[in-house]
């Protein structure tokens, strides 16, 4: 057994981490949720690793996603979380993709190669595209619900779509699912009403946008954590 993995072994067995090794897991997504997700995964020894996401890392980005610094700074993300992965974990094999997934861009992705999905993105008609994809390969997928505007971390809760409430992205979700004739999907999601900053539309307006969630380092992380203990959790299991 690697002495890395030997604390995960003691607690999920040696055939868990032999699974979790041979797994191939797609982020997409690598923001202040993804990036959290990607960071325990690859602390977990996934050993194949796709990141999906077609942004840099920006300034505004430091203040809760662990792969923005200051030296990564105009990275792409899919890069500067590459680069974390293989100084946690050399042996990871980690493919990039600079893309934004849209509906437009879904067939650039074969789901049945996948293991497990996470969507951590957060465009409603992409979060649709994923899932509608990942249940036509057959392959697991979390997604990760709204996390801007919240300050609860202890807030996030593990259930299937149809069970959820208070949260506004998920009642979206679960209506354009049900006209899609998907019933059931693991989401991660909190029953905290989301705040409503004000003062700052002059900045939304400047980037073209009606609002800009407010976001702190912890909240993310949390989703982003708890999302991977659940890839884990269930790759660990399965035989």
């Amino acid at each position: 057994m690697n002495e890395q993995f030997l604390r995960t072994a003691m607690l999920l067995g040696e055939d868990a981490v032999t699974r979790l090794q041979n797994a191939r897991v797609a982020v997409f997504g690598i923001g202040g949720v993804g990036g959290y997700t990607v960071e325990a995964l690859a602390r977990s020894g996934i050993g194949q690793l796709d990141l999906i996401d077609s942004d840099t890392v920006s300034v505004s980005n430091i203040n809760r996603q662990i792969l923005a610094t200051h030296s990564t700074v105009g990275m792409p993300k899919v890069e500067a979380a590459k680069a974390r992965v293989l100084d946690i974990n050399p042996e990871c094999c980690v493919r990039t993709h600079q893309v934004f997934y849209t509906p437009e861009t879904a067939h650039l992705f074969d789901f049945s190669e996948y293991d497990y999905i996470v969507d951590a993105i957060d465009t409603v008609t992409g979060k649709l595209a994923l899932v509608q994809r990942a249940v036509e390969a057959n392959t697991p997928i979390i997604c990760c619900m709204g996390t801007g505007n919240k300050l609860d971390a202890s807030a996030f809760q593990v259930a299937d779509i149809s069970r959820t409430s208070m949260c506004p992205l998920a009642r979206i979700m679960r209506k354009e699912l049900g006209k899609r004739g998907i019933k059931h999907l693991k989401v991660v999601y909190s029953q905290e009403e989301a705040l409503s900053p004000t003062g700052w539309e002059e900045e939304a307006a400047a980037l073209g946008k009606r609002q800009i969630p407010g976001s702190v380092a912890f909240v993310p992380g949390a989703a982003g954590l708890i999302l991977a203990g659940e890839v884990i959790r269930d790759l660990a299991r399965n035989s």
